[in-house]
């Protein structure tokens, strides 16, 4: 394999590492938000807060599986999540559910841009499998944050 076709193949395994991170934060973070939800509009938000985590989680092993087809190593811990993603923390558990949805609306949008950095990366690194699985995860997305923000308004 070419010096260019390993660091390509790097690279792609960095930016997969990071959408798993991401992954991973937006679960937990739309998972509290399920479990912290509370108001009027609490059986509609509570239920698709929890659609939407399943998901998100649902890709996180294919993500992994990904990394690791590639012959790279995947994140190892909470901490190389935390230092992986780019999804911000949310502890306070009183937050009003229209912020929540705004936050998790925008929270998808980085992460849909992060997918859109792997796509780059997998079609650099010529790797049409994971170009392909791009795509529909960028579409799930989408998706989320079409629900969100139609939730929003």
């Amino acid at each position: 394999m070419s010096k260019q076709k390993s660091n390509s193949k790097a690279g792609l395994a960095a930016s997969l590492n990071g959408a798993l991170a991401d992954h991973l934060a937006l679960y937990v973070k739309t998972k509290n938000f399920h479990w912290h939800v509370a108001g009027p509009r609490f059986r509609d938000l509570h239920l698709l807060f929890d659609e939407q985590a399943k998901q998100i989680v649902a890709l996180v092993d294919v993500i992994a599986e990904r990394v690791r087809k590639n012959d790279e190593l995947t994140l190892t811990s909470i901490g190389s999540v935390a230092s992986n993603t780019r999804i911000a923390d949310q502890d306070d558990t009183t937050l009003e559910p229209d912020a929540m949805v705004v936050e998790l609306r925008d929270d998808n949008r980085r992460l849909r841009d992060r997918l859109i950095e792997v796509k780059e990366a997998a079609e650099s690194a010529e790797d049409n499998a994971t170009s392909g699985l791009v795509d529909e995860w960028i579409d799930e997305c989408e998706e989320r944050i079409w629900f969100l923000d139609q939730t929003a308004k």
